[in-house]
């Protein structure tokens, strides 16, 4: 079955094969291209509930041409069901894992997908998507590295733990296994890892990145002080968060040695149109070159 994928908006994660097409965020007019090929169906995917709108007036324009045509995705309400890689996400990229047993009132995750639950016969990939995938099992967790050193020799990419590794558990493991984050801190320093990202939204996380960076050091320095390959979501805007607030905990987390990615908060039940100030300031500070301009070389 030929399946056509349109999604309300590209992203770094969005396919590019010919099946699958994406509007610009400034798009009015959502009709076919000309030149889109024929399908048995098309699904309309959306992942942000502040793209259903949008995607119910791309599905009236598709179905001008096409007779079968769906909207779907976490937004709706559909749970995971399996995962085809390539299909509604880059082929790069695999779930090994699903849900989170955090229950973050700012994150999606626990609310969609629930506890965690690990995928017995995952795909292949090298960009790992995973909510938690600290939170599987030990064995579990050897078994994707194991896949990572497969893949990483078949295709000569390197790893991405895009999914955020819990600094937590990488700081002092979990209370059932005190060493957990130790054990996968080994596995880190013998892959082959392109990037790893961890997260500090709140101000109490800090501390908690700080002692989960000094097990990661093994990756060295960059001039700028930075450890090498990690990166650090930070989560801006939440609970009425202001801006200076907000820079404070993005500067210590750039002090700590660790390049910030900051995340303007959006609710999941409508979207938060920010002030140019605010967006001018995420902007910022998501921007690698910006912020190692705006600081120089650290001492």
């Amino acid at each position: 079955m030929r399946i056509i994928r349109v999604f309300p908006r590209r992203t770094k994660l969005t396919p590019t094969d010919n099946l699958a097409f994406a509007y610009d965020p400034k798009a009015k007019y959502f009709h076919p291209p000309f030149d889109a090929p024929q399908a048995d169906e098309v699904h309309i995917s959306v992942t942000f509930t502040w793209d259903i709108e949008r995607a119910q007036k791309i599905a009236d324009a598709w179905r001008a041409r096409y007779n079968i045509v769906k909207v779907g995705g976490p937004a709706i309400g559909d749970k995971p069901n399996g995962f085809t890689p390539g299909m509604y996400i880059n082929d790069r990229v695999t779930f090994t894992t699903r849900g989170c047993n955090n229950r973050c009132p700012w994150c999606l995750a626990w609310k969609r997908e629930g506890k965690l639950q690990e995928i017995e016969n995952f795909p292949d990939g090298c960009i790992i998507q995973d909510n938690n995938l600290c939170q599987a099992s030990m064995e579990h967790i050897e078994r994707v590295f194991e896949m990572l050193a497969r893949y990483r020799k078949r295709t000569r990419r390197f790893a991405v733990f895009s999914g955020g590794l819990d600094a937590r558990i990488i700081a002092s493991g979990t209370k059932d296994d005190p060493l957990k984050g130790d054990r996968i801190v080994e596995l880190l320093r013998k892959a082959d890892v392109k990037q790893l990202f961890l997260a500090a939204d709140s101000k109490n996380s800090v501390n908690v990145l700080k002692d989960a960076l000094s097990k990661l050091e093994f990756f060295g320095r960059c001039n700028y002080g930075l450890i090498k390959k990690i990166y650090c979501y930070t989560l801006i805007g939440f609970d009425r968060e202001t801006i200076p607030q907000a820079e404070e905990r993005l500067e210590a987390v750039y002090q700590a040695g660790c390049l910030p990615f900051s995340q303007l908060y959006q609710p999941d039940d409508h979207y938060i149109e920010w002030s140019k100030e605010w967006k001018r300031f995420a902007r910022t500070w998501s921007r690698p070159a910006a912020m190692k301009s705006m600081h120089g070389k650290l001492s």
